[in-house]
């Protein structure tokens, strides 16, 4: 065993004291900005998620949060980003149920595991809303039964996102719970290509996030039959949830949620969470996300893992189940 010397300790003290975070009795505190990466282009539901919740973090923390935007490959980009940076608290991932949860089940050869993340917390989850056309005339779930029911075999299309996705496999549950009814599955690239289509009648039935639809169901130009959530969308207080029509565990979210580099240090992830919490606290960001249809978040690290892990092995069950592959 090597004795530390004078010299030795002074550097070793210049190290500590030079290191990028640090520590007194257990709290971390951030003394450079931090980088969130989002895996989606500006404009989306992540990349809202994370601005919003941006001037409050940065409040909370006192150091700047910058957003950095890193679309492609579903998310998985800037997912794989965060992974491979240092787990020191300076980089962190705004991620959505996409790359975190479904990616892994869908694309073939994806070669990280968004289990190896650290949920630091949940930002913001929207129910989805299962839409239809107008001129179905239905507006819940038991006029959808019997709108199905009367129409001729084969003649049914849905549409969604795209292959792979969150409003793909959602639908395939459904038809599930409502005896396989045969549908024809019409894949876009993208909820907007999506919605154009559907105002004008070329398929007649699409789940998709309160947010997104909220403007169009608003408009009259869709309607909602139930929402997957497990209360009402605040948006959509008329529109009964799943549950609540009879359709039994039927209750899920698509979520945003904040992670870290595997090893990142508790302390980290607690400052991080409390500074989030701190951010969904302020009414004016709340009024954001629920004029929208979004619901805030909040909760613990803890919280955001288990939602996680739920939904991991409940999508990979429905897509493993229906041969479901993502767009390549």
């Amino acid at each position: 065993m090597h004795a530390i010397t004078r010299r030795g300790g002074l550097a070793l003290a210049g190290t500590v004291l030079s290191a990028p975070w640090v520590r007194a009795q257990g709290i971390w505190n951030p003394t450079r900005p931090i980088t969130m990466i989002v895996g989606f282009p500006p404009g989306g539901q992540t990349d809202f998620a994370a601005r919003v919740i941006q001037a409050g973090m940065q409040n909370a923390l006192g150091v700047a949060v910058a957003i950095d935007n890193r679309g492609g490959a579903g998310g998985n980009i800037g997912t794989e980003a965060v992974m491979r940076s240092r787990p020191d608290g300076y980089t962190i991932l705004a991620g959505n149920i996409s790359p975190m949860a479904i990616n892994p089940h869908t694309m073939d050869g994806m070669t990280i595991d968004p289990r190896e993340m650290v949920p630091i917390g949940l930002a913001l989850q929207s129910s989805l809303i299962l839409c239809t056309h107008p001129s179905m005339n239905v507006r819940n779930l038991a006029e959808l039964r019997a709108w199905i029911a009367a129409q001729p075999r084969g003649s049914i299309n849905y549409g969604s996102a795209s292959a792979g996705s969150l409003t793909h496999i959602a639908m395939e549950l459904f038809r599930d719970r409502i005896g396989k009814p045969e549908m024809t599955h019409v894949p876009y690239r993208g909820s907007g290509p999506a919605m154009a289509d559907f105002i004008a009648g070329r398929f007649s039935l699409m789940f998709d996030g309160a947010s997104v639809v909220a403007p169009f169901i608003q408009a009259n130009q869709l309607r909602g039959a139930l929402a997957t959530g497990r209360t009402r969308s605040p948006a959509f207080p008329d529109i009964a949830t799943a549950e609540q029509q009879g359709l039994r565990d039927f209750a899920f979210y698509a979520w945003i949620g904040l992670f870290a580099p595997r090893g990142t240090p508790p302390e980290i992830v607690t400052r991080i969470n409390a500074a989030l919490n701190a951010a969904l606290a302020d009414p004016a960001t709340r009024e954001r996300m629920t004029s929208r249809g979004d619901e805030p978040g909040g909760g613990t690290a803890e919280d955001m893992g288990r939602m996680m892990a739920q939904d991991y092995t409940r999508w990979g069950e429905v897509v493993r189940a229906n041969n479901i592959r993502a767009e390549s």
